[in-house]
């Protein structure tokens, strides 16, 4: 990926990279001694002046991922020279760990690079549980990466779930305010507890009856946040195996939760992009 500006100011190199291109220091750093600097087509270093009207141009190079690429099926739901978003199904994994290094989803995408041709790194921007299915968004360099990071934590990027859950809320929309803390050793679960990170999440009933179907839009990041909220609030996930029911007299397929919709301004354009995911919740 190559970024380009035009200086309208007189200004060194790095003040560029930092304020028109938008590059991190960290990334400056790294890409520093691979020569790809350009000022009118000409090497460059940082501390060279510009001057108005001055064409700067960088090439965004990625380290190749330390993990397999894998040949496996992926559901793309949007893609361009910044980002991709794939629709994750049910029981697979977002990206490797340390005791399992192949048939993730970011092995299949690498594969995928591998097979079009794509120098692209496995940045993941939104993660999904194991039993969570929806959007998840990888940004294919570290820039697109750090902007949009930086967009995710100001609370830029909308994130809209649907949930089959037992039983429901008794207002139709509202909000649920309660801070999560993580459970005692050696549990690795979550629970609402007043010691707890703040977590806020916003409800809406999309349908009514011994199961409903909410709507659910988490205002804050804290892990398991809705699965922990809906349980608490006493209507918990469908098919969720830690904090959910299967229900009086019903079978869920796996946890029942999804990722429907993630808005977010595009790192390059500033254009406000919404990805939708085609999964669909099933009871029995």
């Amino acid at each position: 990926m190559i970024l380009r500006c035009t200086m309208t100011r007189r200004a060194k190199l790095l003040s560029a990279l930092r304020r028109e291109l938008r590059i991190s220091d960290g990334l400056v750093r790294r890409l520093k001694p691979l020569d790809v600097f350009r000022v009118n087509g000409r090497s460059a270093h940082t501390n060279c002046i510009l001057e108005p009207g001055d064409e700067v141009s960088v090439t965004i190079l990625e380290d190749a991922p330390d993990f397999p690429a894998e040949d496996g099926p992926i559901s793309i739901l949007y893609e361009d020279e910044c980002l991709i978003a794939l629709d994750k199904p049910q029981g697979i994994i977002v990206h490797p760990t340390f005791s399992r290094q192949t048939r993730t989803l970011a092995n299949y995408l690498l594969g995928y690079y591998r097979r079009t041709g794509q120098a692209c790194a496995i940045h993941v921007l939104t993660r999904l549980d194991r039993d969570t299915m929806g959007v998840v968004i990888f940004a294919k360099n570290a820039w697109a990466h750090w902007i949009l990071m930086e967009e995710l934590d100001a609370g830029r990027i909308e994130k809209t779930y649907e949930a089959l859950t037992v039983g429901g809320p008794d207002a139709d929309s509202g909000l649920i305010d309660l801070p999560i803390a993580k459970c005692p050793n050696p549990s690795l679960l979550r629970c609402v507890s007043p010691d707890g990170k703040p977590a806020q999440t916003r409800y809406r009933v999309l349908e009514r009856g011994p199961i409903c179907r909410l709507e659910l839009q988490p205002l804050t990041g804290r892990t398991h946040q809705l699965r922990v909220h809906c349980a608490h609030e006493g209507f918990p996930i469908l098919g969720d195996p830690q904090y959910g029911s299967a229900g009086p007299k019903q079978e869920a397929s796996g946890q029942q939760l999804a990722a429907r919709r993630i808005c977010l301004d595009h790192p390059q354009t500033g254009e406000r992009i919404c990805i939708v995911s085609h999964a669909e919740l099933r009871i029995g």
